[in-house]
């Protein structure tokens, strides 16, 4: 049993590898047996995600040392070796990333998945550039998998066709593709000044640099970052992401939502252990402050701009990024666990906004504009909403009678709430507590060591939730009031049965908030203290059974 548990970390990777290779050499006609192998890799996935959850936690005596597991690809051992690595925050990423992927592949089963070739392939190399990207314990390795990752994203962005959706796939595209070249640029630099790419080696050589080689180490370092904000959304960087994931299909942009917090983990990564031996941590703390706070900003300003949900909520992704780039840039161990919360919760709800917004833009057939909008009264704008007619003889309010919400209307109007809620911080969700655990860790660390930088990010943050609730609730009137023709949907369970998972995720964060944070304090404690990463990868071998050598 032991050996098979030693050997799961690889599955998160082999498994999408296989079904995807096996997908592309079925014929497009043969759809059911393409779903069956698509869905039986997702759940595959999800129980190996949610294994290793269980496994960071110790509970399994003497499997792992410390909460840290590391599989050597060939029994190489690091640093010249190919190694995974599986912390707690490795754990809660891929745990994230198959609970997403999970909703997008149902949600696609409804029709998306039949607007274009190899779709179903694509997205399985989507997860296995992720899971990569998670689990990898080097830098080369991250950058081939975040190219995974991006290849099989510029089909997934196209998928459908389309004008716009082709227009913004080629910003999204050209964008992505000079990121690359930075990130690749900045990994030179790196190896040809340490001589090793492996992160844990990394982190014992940056303090032996000699001065002449630390100039150029900080410019590959800088290029490297560069390159990480890109993906993570940052500002100035990050004028294509609302259009590319307003015009992505919807499970598109529900998967892809989790695509910008791959960027976010790699700098938590490698700046927690650059940092425990890095003299200029401080300044590269206080750049990502600065460039998350403009990030939040940005974003704040698009949410009350935009009047496309979909634009909306990809702004609410921006706001998301933002936050989190802006607490990491504190260095804070005490922040690190809050924003793991909120990453969580961000990711959840915005998923679930994006599908969302897939089922409600199939409710009305016209838009109105503003201003007659806002002056139609409020009983002629619910009574035209659920098609029924107010009577000219009716004026007691004794005539008055209820109205039957349609179920598919009384569904989408409860999650819409749900998700307005989880995005502006509102109780009683976990978008909430999220907030609260963010602004409670900020007056616990005190503002002796930057108090202009900690109140300019509480204020950032409680403005940010009051944009998006203003935002959201207008887009809302719009969606469910407004006086316009409308078609109510008919939705399959198919179609519902994903935004109800992910929405009861978010439940779940709620209702289990402190053992959550407990798991979660424990994975910044174990970031910000990286020795036991750095001993255990540097000193591991996945010690596969020798085999028996047969008797003449």
């Amino acid at each position: 049993m032991n050996m098979l548990l030693m050997h799961l970390p690889v599955l998160p990777i082999v498994v999408p590898l296989l079904a995807g290779a096996l997908m592309l050499m079925l014929a497009e006609s043969r759809r059911v047996v393409r779903v069956s192998i698509a869905l039986t890799a997702m759940l595959l996935q999800f129980v190996a995600a949610c294994t290793l959850l269980y496994l960071t936690t110790d509970s399994i005596p003497h499997l792992w040392s410390e909460g840290v597991g590391v599989y050597t690809i060939g029994d190489w051992a690091a640093p010249f070796g190919i190694v995974l690595v599986v912390d707690r925050l490795t754990a809660l990423m891929l745990a994230l990333g198959a609970s997403v992927g999970l909703a997008s592949l149902v949600y696609s089963l409804a029709r998306w998945d039949r607007l274009g070739p190899h779709y179903h392939s694509l997205f399985q190399f989507l997860l296995m550039g992720l899971n990569g990207a998670f689990l990898t314990g080097d830098l080369f390795n991250l950058f081939v998998f975040f190219e995974v990752l991006l290849a099989s994203s510029y089909g997934l962005v196209l998928h459908g066709s389309g004008k716009a959706r082709v227009k913004a796939g080629l910003h999204y595209i050209v964008v992505n593709l000079a990121s690359s070249l930075l990130f690749l640029i900045g990994v030179a630099l790196i190896y040809g000044v340490t001589g090793t790419l492996n992160m844990a080696d990394l982190a014992g050589r940056i303090a032996a640099l000699t001065p002449q080689d630390r100039p150029l180490f900080e410019a590959g370092a800088t290029v490297l970052a560069v390159a990480f904000l890109v993906k993570a959304g940052s500002w100035p960087l990050n004028f294509w992401l609302p259009g590319t994931y307003a015009a992505a299909g919807a499970p598109v942009a529900a998967a892809f939502s989790l695509m910008t917090k791959v960027g976010i983990y790699a700098l938590i990564r490698i700046g927690t252990l650059i940092g425990a031996s890095d003299a200029d941590a401080t300044f590269i703390g206080t750049a990502l402050f600065y460039a998350g706070m403009a990030t939040l900003v940005v974003g704040t300003i698009g949410l009350l701009a935009a009047q496309h949900l979909g634009r909306l909520v990809g702004f609410s992704v921006i706001v998301s990024s933002g936050t989190l780039l802006a607490a990491v840039g504190f260095s804070s161990e005490v922040l690190t666990a809050p924003a793991l919360f909120y990453l969580l919760t961000s990711v959840l709800a915005t998923s679930a906004f994006f599908i969302l917004t897939g089922m409600t833009e199939r409710t009305r057939t016209q838009f109105p504009p503003m201003a007659d909008a806002a002056a139609a009264p409020l009983p002629a704008i619910s009574y035209e909403a659920f098609g029924v007619r107010e009577s000219p003889d009716s004026h007691s309010l004794d005539d008055e009678v209820g109205i039957a919400i349609p179920a598919v209307m009384a569904f989408l109007g409860l999650s819409f709430v749900c998700c307005v809620l989880l995005i502006s911080g509102l109780p009683p969700l976990s978008g909430f507590i999220a907030k609260f655990a963010l602004l409670s860790a900020i007056f616990n660390t005190g503002f002796e060591s930057a108090p202009t930088q900690m109140w300019s990010f509480m204020a950032a943050i409680i403005v940010a939730g009051f944009a998006a609730l203003i935002a959201l609730t207008r887009v809302g009137m719009r969606l469910f009031w407004t006086n316009v023709t409308r078609t109510t949907p008919r939705l399959r369970i198919i179609e519902a049965a994903p935004v109800a998972f992910l929405l009861l995720l978010t439940m779940g964060l709620t209702v289990a908030a402190n053992p959550v944070m407990i798991y979660l304090d424990a994975a910044a404690r174990s970031l910000h203290d990286p020795e036991t990463y750095i001993r255990v990868v540097l000193s591991s071998r996945t010690h596969l059974a020798p085999v028996e050598a047969s008797q003449p």
